[in-house]
């Protein structure tokens, strides 16, 4: 049956359902494919598996018809021309076909009847010499291509054996009639053009791609296939399951240098150290390790199973095998933990499921099989947790649940169909609920409300119907309601810097390894390692913490009786009682507890290093070469000894090392990789690196070794050692530049954003950090420069006079960490244009910069900043205007008139808080700045509520970095510029004085974020709040026209009154609470507002202490507590702030005596004035000659700029009267 419906073209989903206008009975069973000629639009071909027909599209008449060939069916087909199509068969071959010229529209013979002999003539196939049979059907499609205004069709297959590409090739009419003439009853057969499949790509590749264990081959005897793996992140440490039932332990970060990096490891045969467990009689197929997955477990111990049918409980440190459990009949497929909330013998056991389709619990404490689950007649799929109904639940292949008791092990029950997915869905619940109620992936597994309601249609149970009708309405809610959270500004989990996961593509494949890197987590790792070990006078000293300077200006705005005194000094005393330990200090301000584990300060050297070597797990006997398993020998021994770094581990700095080495840009500044090498302790990468991208789902992009086959090495002649070396490994070694300096930065821009990102961070870490290098001999001289250590050693007189050098090296490697940080900041892009002159270069994405400005860590948020700002700096004006045109859209709406777009006015204004719809149309030029901002040019609308909130954030950040960074200061611009100065300026379009409608939208939203109560949807602390509040400060001199600067600075004194007892200080890099950080921000933008508009501060500030006095004498009266006034509470940062204008910025200050005057005496308590003078008290404002104090007459005069005296009375409360002395202004 063939339908034929009309469309008109304004067709949409509201409008009426639209009805067939003709259908027609046509002789074709199971249509596959139907196609419209492209060229005539009057023929159609039909595909069914046993034959394809050519019908008119006029009254679909059959006008030709060709069965398929012997043992083929026909899979699908399409036009070549008016007059010729191509078919392909499920045996992933092709036909070309000549149409006859009844079937050809625009042959006079068209629609006649055909003679008998008037069939399609096959006149050739696209076939694979010695193809094997197929496993399944294979996935072809024709793909035309134009290149240089000639068209190009290809034939595309893609099946089990790879991918065969054949094009088509285009034989003329005269080719054709020649071919017809000689009538040749075998058709032409063209061979595949391209030919390729995974196994071809792998087999090209030599050397072969590097094992996580490839140190311990043989020769060139392949190694022992790697089975299962798992990364001990405490210890660093590697746990590696091997075929022959060994298990190997090396250290992690070492084994992967050993494979990836150059550097003086390649010269030592047994390095690095590993140690063998030798146990299991076949492969191991899982490992466990189970102080890993919950703390009550011992650290020691480690559990494996294999196919032997045993699970074996090892001594992680010894090296022995503790117990041997076999309680199954079959190979051990999983092991896994019980929650934290089972009855105490169960807390104690690991779960182990077997191929038997047994379930065990094991006691490591009992040595002994404690419940043992075994009467499943379907493999287990899933385990799931009552603990507090004592009740493990298995859940089978065939859809059945068994529901076991742990303490007793009786069987409680057995249930199918609905109920046993009811049952698994109920633990799923329960999980939820233990862990705080959040939706998690969970709720959209097993039990699908969507499963159950069809059920009950099926079934006609109207219960079930409402019941799953119920929990999908819940499922909506959760989902939806979690869309309002800011994700990025919540708690996380405490990470670990390096994470080794093994996978593999086939089950019978050997174990591959991925390297996943947390930055965040290395950061604040490395920051800890510093701090720790500093006391809280260094911490002082180095400006990361500040109590004595909050202690100075507080005690000013506050009584100077004798029980205040006391009362302040109680309260610092507590911050500083103890002198030795860092952590009680360090520990309010961190937000992850990554201090916990912090030492309390080592008395020597030997007992820090001692303590360092038994937390990886190594006994003091392991160093001295008896250990159980160890491969200990005499070069083991000195081996030891000469690499220093296994003694004493630092596996933090070892990951920085590595992962700054592998993203390093190699190759574009030959000078920096000297410095790199020499002063910085990196290594040049061995071979190309194979990078992954992880997205918000959690789905991974992983760029495999064989696209190395397709990089282009760096053409040079050949030196003399590369002569005398293999032409794979020279090879190699070549593609390994090229990719360093050119190809690691054309993959994609994300790689590129993310990349540049953890360079720039990492490098301002470690040149934050004292003498922070990865050259060991270095590295041993930081440790022992520490100021815990120092005080702990002896310096005799030759070390004394090495402590001048030791300052230059530190000068020269943050000197290293600084220019490291510039290449990939600024000069990355350029570099690489000018060296390759292709621009192929993959620029980093500002919106994903954009969402990081206010990142949780410190130092990722100064690294996003900083590439934000050199990418929009790089893009100049038309590029700018480009981003600002496709971002100002989605800009919230917080005021009623106009759109905020220019390009938008035509359009009906949207309502208060909702994105300006998308603009359809974008207007590309072809210009160099415009291609800077290719991944900003989509202009399709938002597909989820979650898509359009993440682009209004980003919208907002943008084009607020956009206003402050690179709008117009309205009064540095004087005198008028012509319409083609006007062109030429950074500015952007909407931001100047002319067009300041952007401008005044984008502080619209800015300050709608800041005065924005606490809701759901956007908590007081948030990082979009925080993004405002700080952009609010840089581009002040931008939003203040269109802003209420008294409104603006209260709200930011509201947030920052507590900032001194909730922030260490701004420089401070460990990551804070969301109150703490938020008021770091708030400060710093604080900060910016005063030294950017002083007078605008102070007359503002001025005008609100006026207020401020005239509401206190009037407070009874109107029964208002003045103590909860914002000018109370933050009398300290308005001091602090007031002292730094005064130091920075004495001459404008000068102009504004008075009104400064104002705001000290408000902020001063009275009592310190009585017993001190002002000099004593605040001898910053008495640099002024028009500031005098008479401690007698406790008076206090001050000359302003009319001529006018201010005499202020300190009697009582404060009373100021002005006294006209002098017709020009008052100098001394």
């Amino acid at each position: 049956m063939v339908k034929v419906w009309t469309l008109l073209g304004h067709e949409n989903r509201n409008s009426e359902p639209l009805y067939e206008h003709e259908s027609k009975q046509i002789r074709c069973l199971n249509a596959l494919a139907m196609t419209c000629c492209p060229y005539n639009q009057r023929t159609v071909l039909i595909v069914c598996s046993k034959h394809w027909q050519i019908y008119d599209a006029g009254d679909f008449s059959l006008l030709c018809s060709i069965t398929a060939p012997c043992g083929e069916r026909w899979m699908s087909g399409d036009f070549l021309a008016a007059d010729r199509v191509i078919l392909w068969s499920d045996e992933g071959h092709g036909y070309l076909y000549k149409l006859p010229a009844n079937s050809v529209a625009d042959n006079k013979n068209f629609h006649s009847a055909g003679v008998e002999y008037d069939q399609p003539y096959l006149y050739c196939t696209l076939m694979q010499p010695g193809d094997k049979p197929l496993s399944c059907p294979p996935a072809m499609r024709l793909v035309t291509v134009q290149k240089q205004s000639k068209i190009l069709k290809y034939l595309l297959r893609g099946d089990s054996e790879g991918i065969v590409l054949w094009t088509v090739p285009e034989i003329t009419t005269q080719q054709l009639t020649q071919i017809c003439q000689n009538d040749c009853s075998i058709p032409l057969s063209l061979p595949p053009a391209v030919k390729t499949s995974i196994t071809a790509a792998w087999e090209e590749m030599k050397p072969s791609p590097v094992g996580i264990l490839d140190q311990l081959d043989s020769g060139d005897v392949h190694g022992i296939k790697l089975t299962a793996s798992i990364y001990l992140p405490q210890q660093s440490r590697l746990v590696v399951g091997r075929e022959d039932g060994s298990i190997i332990i090396v250290p992690a970060t070492q084994t992967v240098m050993l494979h990836l990096l150059h550097g003086n490891h390649q010269q030592y045969d047994d390095w690095p150290p590993h140690q063998v467990l030798l146990g299991h009689s076949g492969r191991v197929n899982c490992l466990l390790y189970p102080h890993g997955a919950a703390p009550r477990y011992d650290r020691t111990h480690l559990v494996s199973g294999s196919v032997d049918f045993a699970v074996c409980l090892w001594d992680l440190y010894a090296g022995t095998l503790i117990h041997r459990f076999c309680v199954h009949a079959g190979e051990i497929t999983q092991l896994m933990v019980p929650p934290d909330n089972c009855s105490p013998r169960i807390q104690k056991c690991v779960c182990s499921v077997a191929s038997d389709h047994s379930v065990t619990l094991l006691s490591l404490a009992e040595r002994k099989c404690v419940v043992l689950a075994s009467r499943h007649l379907f493999p287990v799929v899933t385990i799931k947790w009552r603990p507090l109904d004592d009740f493990m639940i298995v859940g089978c292949s065939d859809g059945a649940v068994y529901v076991w008791q742990m303490e007793t092990g009786h069987l409680d029950r057995v249930l199918h169909g609905i109920i046993a997915e009811e049952v698994l869905y109920a633990c799923d619940e329960n999980t939820m609920a233990a862990s705080g109620g959040s939706a998690t992936g969970g709720e959209l597994g097993l039990a699908n409300p969507a499963v159950h309601f069809f059920r009950g249609l099926r079934h006609r149970n109207l219960s079930a119907i409402r019941h799953a009708t119920q929990r999908g309405l819940h499922q909506l809610q959760q989902l939806h309601g979690g869309q309002g959270v800011d994700h990025g500004n919540q708690i996380k989990a405490k990470g670990t810097p390096l994470m080794i996961q093994g996978f593999r593509s086939n089950p019978k494949d050997p174990e591959s390894h991925i390297l996943f890197f947390d930055i965040e987590a290395l950061i604040v790792q490395l920051l800890s390692d510093e701090y720790g070990a500093m006391s809280p006078g260094s911490l002082e000293a180095q400006g990361l913490i500040s109590a004595s300077e909050y202690q100075k200006v507080a005690a000013l705005t506050q009584s100077a009786s004798p029980d205040a005194h006391k009362k302040i000094a109680d309260f610092f005393g507590r911050v500083k009682d103890k002198a030795g330990d860092v952590e009680r200090i360090l520990k309010e301000k961190d937000r992850h507890g990554i201090l916990a584990k912090m030492k309390e300060g080592a008395e020597n050297v030997h007992t820090k290093i001692q303590a360092k070597v038994e937390s990886v797990g190594l006994k003091p006997s392991t160093l001295d070469g008896k250990g159980d398993n160890w491969n200990n020998n005499d070069a083991m021994k000195n081996n030891l000894k000469r690499n220093g770094a296994f003694n004493e581990p630092n596996a933090t700095m070892e990951v920085a090392q590595l992962i700054l080495s592998l993203l390093h840009a190699w190759g574009i500044d030959p000078d920096l990789d000297r410095v790199c090498e020499g002063k910085l302790g990196l290594l040049r990468p061995m071979v190309p690196v194979s990078f992954g991208v992880l997205s918000k789902g959690g789905y991974m992009s992983l760029l495999l070794p064989t696209w190395q086959t397709q990089l282009e090495p760096i053409g040079e002649p050949a030196t003399q050692l590369e002569q005398r070396l293999p032409a794979e490994l020279v090879r190699q070694e070549r593609l390994t530049r090229a990719f360093t300096a050119r190809a690691h930065w054309e993959l994609s821009t994300t790689l590129t954003s993310n990349h540049l990102l953890a360079v720039v961070a990492l490098a301002n870490t470690l040149m934050s950090m004292n003498n922070a290098t990865f050259v060991p001999e270095q590295e041993r001289n930081r440790i022992m420069h520490r100021p815990g250590n120092r005080s702990t050693i002896n310096w005799n007189k030759a070390e004394e006079e090495n402590e001048e050098i030791y300052t230059a090296q530190q000068a020269q490697i943050k000197q290293g960490w600084s220019l490291l940080a510039t290449l990939h900041c600024v000069l990355l892009p350029d570099k690489i244009v000018s060296q390759s002159g292709i621009k192929t270069f993959k620029r980093p994405q500002v919106e994903m910069m954009a969402r990081r400005w206010q990142h949780q860590c410190l130092e990722i948020r100064e690294a996003a900043q900083a590439l934000l700002l050199a990418e929009l700096g790089r893009m100049g004006p038309k590029g700018r205007k480009t981003l600002v045109d496709s971002w100002s859209q989605y800009l919230p709406m917080y005021s009623t008139q106009e759109p905020i777009a220019p390009q938008s006015q035509n359009q009906s204004p949207p309502a208060p808080g909702s994105p300006i719809p998308p603009s359809e149309s974008h207007t590309e030029e072809e210009d160099e700045e415009e291609e800077l901002a290719e991944e900003i040019n989509v202009a399709r609308k938002p597909s989820s509520v979650a898509e359009l909130k993440r682009k209004q954030t980003t919208a907002v950040v943008l084009l607020g970095v956009i206003g402050a960074e690179f709008g117009q200061d309205v009064t540095t611009t004087n005198q008028k510029r012509d319409n083609e100065q006007r062109r030429k300026s950074s500015i952007v379009e909407g931001f100047g004085i002319g067009n300041n409608n952007l401008a005044r939208h984008t502080s619209m939203a800015l300050t709608h974020l800041l005065h924005a109560p606490h809701s759901p949807k956007l908590p007081l602390h948030t990082a979009l709040r925080r993004a405002a509040i700080d952009l609010i400060g840089r581009g002040f001199t931008v939003w203040e026209p269109y802003l209420d600067v008294s409104k603006v600075l209260l709200g930011l004194l509201e947030m920052c009154c507590d900032a001194d007892k909730l922030v260490p200080n701004m420089t401070y890099g460990l990551p804070l609470t969301p109150q703490a950080d938020t008021c770091r921000t708030a400060r710093h933008a604080l900060t910016l507002i005063a030294t950017a508009r002083p007078a605008a501060f102070i007359t503002t500030m001025a005008r609100e202490v006026a207020r401020y006095n005239t509401l206190q004498q009037n407070a009874q009266t109107l029964n208002v507590n003045m103590n909860a006034s914002v000018l109370v509470k933050a009398k300290p940062e308005i001091l602090r702030i007031v002292e730094q204008l005064i130091d920075k910025m004495q001459s404008e200050m000068s102009d504004l005596l008075v009104e400064v005057m104002d705001i000290i005496l408000h902020c001063l308590d009275p009592g310190h004035l009585k017993t001190k003078p002002l000099n004593d008290v605040f001898p910053a404002v008495c640099r002024f000659n028009q500031v005098s104090h008479c401690p007698a007459t406790r008076r206090i005069a001050v000359g302003s700029r009319n001529g006018q005296l201010a005499l202020y009375e300190l009697r009582g409360n404060v009373k100021c009267q002005t006294v006209p002395a002098h017709t020009s202004s008052v100098t001394d």
